[in-house]
């Protein structure tokens, strides 16, 4: 990539999905793209398979114009994140910015309700897909969607495929 690129991980404090969280960064981290990780809580944070991540700042400390791309991670924890006033800005500032925005599992719930998929094809773990429909997404049930600089995935199995999305996304846009 011609200069480096700069992505946000939010993460649930606790419950975040391991694999939603270390596929992808794997995949950016080896294109030398720098991650770094908010959550609501700079305790280490533990995923539902047992993995702990320190994250490097708070959800509210996010700066939006030092990010190309805001990732939503999901798991049982990410709920914290569906009605959070700050949440919701963040990903609305992303979008206002015409930056990329991405979410799995269960965090498109968040987008839904910050009214980002009103109108849009996205995907959610499948016992989500109604709370994401009664907001206008337009689900597809795909393992990862993505529209117009909004990129969604199903849940764990389609972490990989996601940090995929999510590079390709980054070197197009």
């Amino acid at each position: 990539m011609p200069e480096a690129k700069k992505v946000v991980f939010i993460i649930a404090h606790e419950k975040f999905r391991d694999e939603e969280f270390a596929q992808p960064q794997k995949i950016l981290e080896e294109k030398g793209i720098k991650i770094t990780v908010a959550s609501s809580s700079l305790k280490k944070a533990t995923g539902m398979l047992g993995m702990s991540v320190k994250p490097d700042i708070l959800l509210h400390q996010i700066n939006v114009a030092e990010y190309d791309l805001v990732v939503f991670i999901g798991g049982a924890g990410s709920s914290e994140y569906w009605d959070n006033p700050e949440a919701h800005r963040i990903a609305q500032t992303f979008f206002k910015e015409k930056k990329l925005i991405a979410a799995i599992c269960i965090a498109p719930v968040t987008l839904a309700n910050a009214g980002l998929l009103k109108g849009r094809k996205a995907t959610v773990f499948s016992s989500c897909a109604e709370q994401i429909k009664q907001k206008g997404a337009i689900y597809t049930g795909n393992p990862v969607e993505q529209d117009n600089g909004l990129i969604t995935a199903s849940g764990p199995e389609a972490a990989h495929s996601f940090g995929q999305a999510l590079l390709q996304a980054l070197k197009n846009h």
